[in-house]
């Protein structure tokens, strides 16, 4: 069986963060409610956030392994 790196963990980590982030930003623009803002910067943003963070610490640690 094929094993995963480490740096490939990172990556999917991170895109599966990008993702469900995206996808409740989107569900927030369907719910016109005060709290639907709260949830749109809280959940969805951090979850983008964490996301765009462990792609670029993957990056940076993949650049700096290769040298």
């Amino acid at each position: 069986m094929l094993g995963i790196s480490q740096s490939e963990k990172r990556l999917r980590f991170a895109g599966i963060c990008l993702a469900i982030g995206l996808l409740i930003e989107a569900l927030c623009l369907l719910w016109a409610t005060p709290i639907a803002f709260i949830v749109f910067v809280a959940i969805g943003g951090l979850l983008i956030l964490i996301g765009l963070v462990v792609y670029l610490y993957s990056q940076v640690s993949n650049a700096v392994a290769s040298d």
